[in-house]
């Protein structure tokens, strides 16, 4: 019966899969095809709501310019990969996941989890999240990753290796600290503090309806998502209050949230960096790391990445930003779709 069951659950995911991968390439095609279209007489007809959705289109084309899809230059980007090591770097929430108004709830699709599952099985993979290193992985829910918690200050290695080659590496990059292999945790000392601070806020803030105070172990996340907009300001101020006493700590900004860490020159950046060091591919020009993120913590990495001269960025995103990525994807379904193309690019080839 067991068996039965889980045969029914893989027929159910590769049919989600393809479901998925059949509507990102019709949207591509569309994209691909599609003209501008400005000087059409049928546009004086449209109506207003139609007329702003088609302007944003066209604004998101012009942005796709500079930042293509990494779907349509799929074939272009491997190119260059066959005779390297290609090393995956992804996010989280908004990546692998959809951003939700109550970041407990940002569960990982069945067939998301697939696809991660069959990318790791070829490819060094590693998730990279602001949140607690243990929560991600219990969306997660895979053994063949690497787990990075806190902006990269808290990173662990897979609890079985992915190869005969990252095993050894494996083995000599893990310190062991009980069941669990840590590489690096470099704000440690700072763990009191950040304590403090989130028995702080907790107080201070629990008037504020919908206000959701994180702890992230080595950052503390102030979630406004779920919170009146009048009620915005205080909750900053309230906020700033508190971190006057804490000069060590640093205030950063994502969306619709605060990010309380420690005032270190550590990152997402520098966790990419210190995992290809640490794993080996450091200052190895035949490595290909491909890092897909949509936060503005991300920029770091893809900071890295193209300074280094090296790999991938890709931004995930339904809307024009400023980003340091070169290549682009709209939501989580082409990232999965993209997943799945790597996954199969390599199963392929080998």
């Amino acid at each position: 019966m067991g068996l039965e069951r889980l045969r029914a659950q893989e027929i159910e995911t590769n049919s989600t899969e393809k479901e998925v991968i059949d509507e990102n390439e019709e949207r591509i095609a569309k994209m691909s095809s599609r003209d501008c279209r400005c000087d059409e007489p049928t546009r004086e007809l449209q109506s207003n709501e139609d007329a702003v959705e088609s302007s944003a289109e066209e604004a998101y084309a012009a942005w796709m310019v500079k930042h293509p899809s990494a779907l349509i230059a799929f074939d272009r980007m491997m190119s260059i990969a066959k005779e390297k090591m290609v090393v995956v770097f992804l996010d989280y929430d908004g990546t692998l996941s959809p951003i939700v108004d109550d970041p407990d709830r940002a569960f990982m699709s069945d067939s998301m989890r697939s696809a991660v599952n069959k990318v790791a099985q070829y490819f060094p993979t590693c998730i990279i999240s602001g949140r607690r290193r243990d929560k991600v992985y219990e969306f997660v829910k895979l053994t063949n990753v690497y787990y990075v918690g806190s902006h990269g200050m808290d990173i662990m290695a897979p609890l079985k290796p992915v190869d005969e080659i990252d095993s050894a590496l494996h083995e000599q990059a893990i310190k062991e600290k009980g069941n669990e292999g840590v590489l690096f945790q470099p704000a440690e000392e700072y763990l009191p503090m950040i304590e403090e601070v989130y028995s702080e806020l907790k107080e201070k803030t629990k008037e504020i309806q919908g206000v959701l105070i994180e702890n992230n172990k080595f950052c503390i996340s102030v979630h406004f998502r779920r919170v009146d907009e009048e009620d915005w300001s205080l909750l900053e101020n309230q906020v700033m209050d508190t971190m006057k006493n804490y000069p060590a700590l640093l205030i950063t900004r994502g969306r619709k949230v605060i990010e309380i860490r420690p005032s270190i020159k550590w990152d997402k950046g520098r966790a990419l960096e210190y995992l290809l060091e640490t794993l080996g591919f450091g200052n190895n020009d035949e490595t290909l790391p491909l890092y897909i993120g949509d936060d503005r913590t991300d920029e770091d990495a893809f900071k890295v990445l193209q300074r280094r001269g090296q790999g991938y960025p890709i931004i995930v995103s339904s809307v024009p930003k400023d980003t340091e990525a070169s290549y682009s994807l709209r939501d989580p379904s082409e990232v999965m779709s993209f997943l799945l193309h790597l996954f199969r690019w390599k199963r392929d080839s080998s």
